[in-house]
């Protein structure tokens, strides 16, 4: 009866971790690891990101505009070789994602966020993307942003906002495809870090690796931990 038992919290556990892991990216640079779970709800985007992961793209690109109390970017192609001091922040592969903003995900601590120009139909960069950090808002910043822009927030959006913190002055004009779900003290870390005029920090900060997690090998883990289980 036990080992049965067992085996039905591991499917329960499987099917889980399997729904879990979906569209998952790790980024490895030198302060540690950066998790991102990207959005069923944002095709394009996800699975441009996905895309690109699974071709290496993002290897040995820097995070090169970084901003205490707003956002980390990266993904420009012309950072990989860029020379000290130099203007980043224009690559790109030629063409743009078409914007998939909606009102369920917004610019939350920790929103993975589409960068882009000032085009017309809010379409982003088909390899830049930002991680936020932000900083909490009071009710009277929240009700200003909301008569500027003509948006309103719900009451979760502006909870969050108040207690968690993010840059709801983004919320309508930039895709946000996704959410740093381990990691926030290494994205606060490279934020953080001293920078020139243009906001590239005075050090290279590189993305060594961008992965999607395999599926595979999450669910091979859980398998094995519920053999050891069942041989109790």
């Amino acid at each position: 009866m036990k080992k049965i038992c067992l085996s039905l919290a591991a499917v329960f556990v499987l099917t889980l971790s399997a729904n879990a892991q979906k569209n998952k990216i790790k980024i490895e640079t030198e302060y540690g690891n950066i998790v991102l779970m990207l959005y069923d709800n944002t095709p394009l985007n996800t699975n441009n990101m996905v895309k690109m992961a699974k071709e290496h793209f993002y290897d040995s690109t820097l995070f090169h505009r970084c901003i205490p109390q707003f956002m980390i970017q990266g993904g420009d192609p012309e950072s990989k070789q860029a020379k000290p001091g130099q203007a980043l922040g224009s690559g790109g592969l030629g063409t743009t994602i078409p914007a998939e903003i909606n009102d369920v995900a917004y610019h939350k601590r920790g929103a993975v966020g589409v960068a882009r120009d000032q085009t017309p139909d809010k379409s982003g960069s088909a390899c830049q993307f930002y991680l936020v950090t932000g900083k909490t808002f009071t009710d009277a910043e929240l009700d200003n942003m909301s008569k500027r822009s003509g948006r309103n927030y719900t009451p979760q959006q502006r909870e969050t906002y108040k207690t968690v913190g993010g840059t709801p002055h983004l919320d309508g004009n930039y895709t946000v495809f996704g959410e740093v779900t381990e990691g926030m003290d290494v994205v606060e870390k490279i934020s953080a870090e001293p920078r020139d005029a243009n906001d590239r920090p005075n050090k290279d900060i590189r993305m060594i690796k961008v992965r999607v997690i395999s599926k595979e090998k999450f669910i091979d883990k859980i398998k094995g931990i519920f053999k050891k289980k069942d041989k109790k």
